[in-house]
């Protein structure tokens, strides 16, 4: 799973800064609490991007510490209400994993940006408001201070064109 496209650029307002946060919701409750939240056009900032896993325990902490890397201001993770999970114990687990992972982060300083949520398909309005709350939360914390700046990289072919390149102008300019 590649965080790097929806990750490495952040949202841009019309005043200045917008945090960039990536969002995991469960497939069964938080996914379609977010889709719920669209349909009944329930205003939130544009500043989550959400993917989609079929449950919160599938959430691994590399997946956490590589959207920071590459440059989420914050991570959420939605899913199931305790005792409500398509897979019986997956939200028990997260809450597990999710708290670990929030206990390594604060050796870093950056447990504040990691969030756990438990939204229902149900629950569209607080879907809504989990989001403008961690924005707001994330703007008083600032931008990430270990984001990357993600450069395209060249092909085997580009490397050949522009050594050829280099190469050709430097035989124009001796020859000069």
């Amino acid at each position: 799973m590649s965080t790097e496209a929806t990750a490495a650029k952040p949202a841009q307002g019309g005043n200045g800064w917008e945090p960039n946060i990536l969002a995991f919701c469960c497939n069964w409750c938080s996914y379609a609490g977010a889709d719920l939240a669209g349909v009944s056009r329930f205003q939130y900032p544009a500043t989550v991007k959400i993917l989609r896993v079929m449950c919160s325990s599938r959430v691994e902490p590399a997946f956490i510490l590589k959207a920071l890397k590459d440059g989420a201001d914050g991570v959420l993770i939605a899913g199931c209400h305790i005792g409500d999970c398509h897979y019986i114990d997956g939200n028990k687990n997260a809450e597990v994993r999710i708290n670990n992972t929030r206990k390594a982060l604060a050796k870093l300083g950056f447990d504040k940006r990691l969030r756990l949520e438990w939204v229902s398909a149900s629950e569209g309005l607080r879907f809504s408001e989990v989001i403008k709350e961690f924005t707001e939360e994330i703007k008083n914390l600032g931008q990430n201070p270990v984001k990357i700046d993600i450069k395209p990289q060249m092909n085997a072919d580009e490397r050949r064109l522009n050594a050829s390149s280099v190469r050709s102008a430097a035989n124009v300019q001796g020859s000069e």
